[in-house]
């Protein structure tokens, strides 16, 4: 299976029927590849990924900002918190850091596994198994149930830096990165996330399960489980098992996630498509377990691997092609290769390495 990453029928779907057509964004005129995005989309069941063209930003000004004062303070505090578990670092055990990065790699996988690429964008299938470790990881990094996660990471994809993108970059660093989440949101990201398209999604009785028993899980899971076990196996300090395995570790994790919605949209290359926001930063995904090859993801947003490199800074691609190999994973999305040079050639911004 992992032989055949690129090649195998049954394991892995390459893309490569390219036609092109020219559209306007704005004022810029850009080409675009056709890669039998509805049949591709077809198969995974839903299309709501997919920029959208058509949209256009109301006229008129800006609705007024209005702040989440109970987040404000939380996020604050969390940060706080942070902090003082980087102070409690050399006092801690080995074991209880080897523990918390356990945490935060699982927790990152709920994510990047399993909220991004298998729910939000189709790019493989999992079994039942892997759906409910993917689900348990998901409320280790408590970003939201996945469905909410889903349909936020949806509306961000069809409405990419515009008003109706939850993390619209074009707002700044600090919007993008936090401080979307310390606002009410704009109404056209409402709006566009009501019609989304989420069948599929609400048809996951596991997703659905989830979402049912979010709030008790995520205090399990994400802030119990965490403490208790240094304290209790190796007899930690509770204050130090509270402040970094739990703390500090969900901090960092979310920031990790929050590098991909602004660092990646902001610092980098662009070799795929160079009329759209997203960027190429590799110190994005080695923090964020391989999501930081942010334009070839939002030029092919259904590839597994959100890159063309493999397992290159992509923990997230090894896993899952580790799942593949164990029988759990199937169907993986992969672009050919053809497709990505001839999209590198046409509209991106020449700074990809030929040959």
């Amino acid at each position: 299976c992992l032989s055949k990453e690129f090649s195998s029928a049954s394991s892995t779907t390459t893309v490569g029927t390219v036609t092109s057509r020219v559209t306007k964004k704005g004022d810029a005129v850009m080409e675009k590849d056709l890669l039998n995005h509805e049949d591709l989309a077809g198969d995974r069941g839903m299309i709501d990924d997919m920029f959208d063209e058509t949209y256009r930003e109301k006229e008129g000004p800006k609705p007024p900002m209005r702040y989440v004062w109970r987040n404000i303070i939380l996020m604050s505090l969390l940060h706080l918190g942070a902090i003082i578990g980087l102070v409690l670092i050399p006092s801690a055990k080995i074991q209880t850091l080897a523990w918390a990065i356990l945490c935060f790699v699982v927790s990152a996988l709920g994510i990047t596994a399993g909220s991004h690429r298998l729910w939000s964008h189709r790019s493989y299938k999992a079994t039942l198994p892997l759906r409910i470790f993917l689900t348990i990881a998901n409320s280790v990094a408590f970003q939201n149930d996945i469905y909410e996660w889903v349909r936020d990471h949806r509306v961000h994809h069809k409405f990419s830096e515009t008003d109706a993108d939850p993390h619209n970059a074009m707002r700044g660093f600090f919007f993008s990165h936090i401080g979307w989440l310390l606002v009410r949101k704009h109404p056209d990201v409402i709006e566009k996330g009501q019609k989304l398209d989420l069948s599929d999604i609400k048809a996951d009785k596991v997703v659905m399960f989830q979402r049912r028993y979010y709030k008790p899980s995520v205090v399990l899971l994400c802030f119990m489980l965490p403490t208790v076990v240094p304290w209790y196996f190796w007899d930690e300090s509770i204050i130090i098992s509270f402040f970094i395995p739990t703390i500090l570790r969900y901090a960092i994790g979310l920031n990790a996630t929050w590098l991909v919605n602004s660092a990646a949209h902001m610092f980098g290359n662009r070799p795929y498509d160079q009329h759209i926001n997203p960027r190429e930063n590799p110190l994005v995904s080695l923090g964020a377990l391989g999501e930081g090859f942010h334009n070839y993801h939002h030029t092919f947003p259904y590839d597994y691997s959100t890159s063309e490199f493999g397992w290159r800074f992509n923990l997230t691609t090894a896993f899952i092609d580790l799942m593949c190999l164990l029988g759990l994973a199937s169907d993986r999305k992969k672009v050919s290769k053809e497709v990505i040079l001839a999209r590198k050639m046409r509209t991106g911004d020449g700074s990809h390495k030929s040959g």
